[in-house]
């Protein structure tokens, strides 16, 4: 019998990036994303088109425009929600896509990186997650490898809790704008989320510039998430293009 999933807008929902309160779903065999399909609202996980994340490869060339990063220092709490360590955060200024408004509304982690860029998957990856006032959603992803220690991440990291449910508020605002790459130019395309319901219709923002993390942050993370990351789906015939400012 299928198990029904909370009836939630979907853009809160992926705010969220996991359901306290929703049916059981992991990243390991038992109710891994082999049987994410299986969940009642959640089908497009096995039949939807547009899945996230991809393996990019061969990305078509385009003279796209730089993305408008407009973000601003915010208050943050650090929350533990049973698939990742998550950082809230209120009025933080977000994007700008198509000419539409896109709040920032949080960021969460995912290790190895859920994307792959000609098969390789880097360290870890931050999922900056942004919605419209019309509820659309746009994802910018920021790759990690390993290297130096990040500055900007660290109190993120030391606040991280151990414990599902938990959450630490941040002494001081958080400016998102220190994670970015000096060099941004990005891979988009269509896609979904890359958790249950795998609901489609997101825009995706892949930065191609590389930043690091520590051993040790990258330890710390995974000490409590060892593995939380989506296989690659296919492509079935969307376009990736790779910005040429």
């Amino acid at each position: 019998m299928k198990r029904k999933l909370l009836c939630v807008v979907p853009a809160v929902v992926f705010a969220l990036s996991a359901w306290a309160d929703a049916p059981h779903w992991t990243y390991s065999k038992h109710g891994g994303p082999n049987h994410w399909g299986k969940l009642d609202g959640a089908e497009s996980c096995k039949l939807g088109k547009e899945q996230s994340p991809i393996d990019i490869r061969k990305p078509t060339a385009a003279k796209l425009e730089p993305i408008p990063f407009a973000y601003t220092p915010a208050k943050a709490e650090v929350i533990n929600n049973g698939h990742t360590i998550q950082v809230n955060l209120d009025g933080a200024g977000g994007i700008s896509v198509e000419g539409a408004e896109y709040k920032l509304l949080q960021f969460h982690f995912h290790t190895p990186s859920e994307e792959r860029v000609g098969g390789k998957a880097s360290a870890m990856v931050a999922h900056l997650v942004h919605k419209n006032a019309d509820g659309k959603l746009a994802v910018v992803a920021l790759l990690f490898k390993h290297g130096a220690s990040s500055a900007a991440l660290a109190p993120v990291f030391a606040a991280m809790p151990k414990q599902a449910g938990e959450k630490a508020a941040l002494a001081a605002n958080f400016d998102v704008t220190a994670l970015l790459p000096q060099q941004r130019n990005y891979y988009t395309f269509n896609g979904s989320l890359t958790t249950p319901p795998c609901s489609e219709g997101v825009k995706w923002f892949v930065m191609r510039e590389q930043q690091s993390l520590s051993k040790a942050q990258i330890t710390a993370f995974r000490k409590i998430y060892a593995m939380n990351a989506r296989p690659v789906q296919p492509l079935h015939g969307r376009e990736v293009l790779a910005s040429e400012f």
